[in-house]
């Protein structure tokens, strides 16, 4: 029987949602009962306030959506400047469409822009701020440690574990993950073939995923790693395997991605960026605590495994050394 949809995520994130660059860009949610952040949110809203609201109403908060690259950091007064009109239209005119305060709009509003994001638009946000190459240089090394320190105060070892003990008696695990995220599903992949596991990560056009998904059972299990509004090859991959009743557990930044509304479980880790590129740094970080605790389930299987892997590597000549040097 598949696990239940509810109560499945395995949180490592600050709920921060974005658009990603595996390919990808952020937001939708874990049932359609769920899709209540970001842009379904704040459009969602704006669908069932149309009836009410003025034409003047209606395009002022059209103006607001399809500009908000520009409009989704503005005070209130900075808006109402923007479009002419003075703040208290601003306000009434967000309480229109049910918010009670602007800093809950500007948050959707800010979620909406994330969930539209290419690397072309990320990167000329990031063209707002007058920065030196230096000073984006460690700006971005700060988003890393930021990311990491989230993975850091949010992630629960525990049900952690509990995909490790799934993927420990799954008879094979395929990885998909796609652009960027092919780096994450090939270490993943590396790590569990090293320490014993039947698990690969294919790579190609889509009708290698769909070969490789169509041998699968309800004994195996997909891990999907993919990242906002999420790529249409990965996507399809979890929702063929959620047909097929095989289980399936996925790795992105939010509990409204498509990752997050189709596996069975997942976890979620931030990818924040600060230019063009998404942060991966806290889902590689993940990735290694998983392979940790896979390797320690079963710890004499894993050792047996990793002796026999440096018996082959001392009879080989894997490691570089200068001529005549002792290897």
């Amino acid at each position: 029987m598949r696990p239940t949809p509810t109560n499945k995520n395995i949180r490592a994130d600050s709920g921060t949602n974005r658009l990603s660059a595996d390919g990808e860009s952020s937001a939708i949610g874990t049932g359609a009962d769920r899709i209540t952040g970001g842009q379904e949110a704040l459009q969602a809203r704006f669908a069932r306030s149309q009836p009410s609201l003025s034409s003047s109403r209606k395009l002022l908060l059209t103006k607001i959506l399809d500009e908000s690259p520009e409009t989704y950091f503005l005070s209130s007064r900075d808006m109402g400047k923007r479009y002419g009109v003075n703040s208290a239209t601003i306000i009434r005119t967000i309480q229109a469409l049910g918010y009670e305060k602007f800093a809950d709009f500007s948050h959707d509003l800010r979620e909406h822009f994330v969930t539209k994001l290419t690397p072309y638009t990320a990167m000329k946000a990031a063209e707002q701020n007058a920065l030196t190459i230096d000073g984006r240089i460690r700006q971005s090394v700060e988003k890393d440690i930021d990311n990491l320190t989230i993975l850091r105060r949010d992630i629960e070892p525990e049900k952690l574990a509990e995909i490790a003990g799934r993927i420990n008696i799954s008879q094979r695990v395929v990885i998909i993950g796609i652009d960027f995220a092919a780096s994450l599903a090939h270490a993943l992949a590396y790590g569990l073939v090293r320490l014993g596991f039947d698990a690969d990560a294919p790579i190609g056009s889509s009708g290698v995923i769909q070969n490789r998904l169509k041998i699968m059972t309800p004994k195996d299990l997909l891990i999907a790693i993919s990242f906002g509004r999420g790529l249409r090859e990965t996507i399809d991959a979890v929702r063929t395997a959620r047909r097929r009743n095989i289980p399936s557990f996925g790795i992105t930044n939010g509990e409204q991605t498509p990752i997050a509304k189709y596996c069975d479980s997942y976890l979620i880790a931030s990818i924040e960026p600060t230019s063009f590129i998404d942060s991966y740094a806290a889902p590689m970080t993940a990735i290694n605590a998983l392979l940790v605790a896979c390797a320690h389930i079963q710890s004499e299987r894993s050792l047996e495994h990793l002796r026999q892997f440096e018996v082959e590597y001392k009879a080989s000549h894997r490691w570089y050394s200068e001529e005549g040097d002792p290897i």
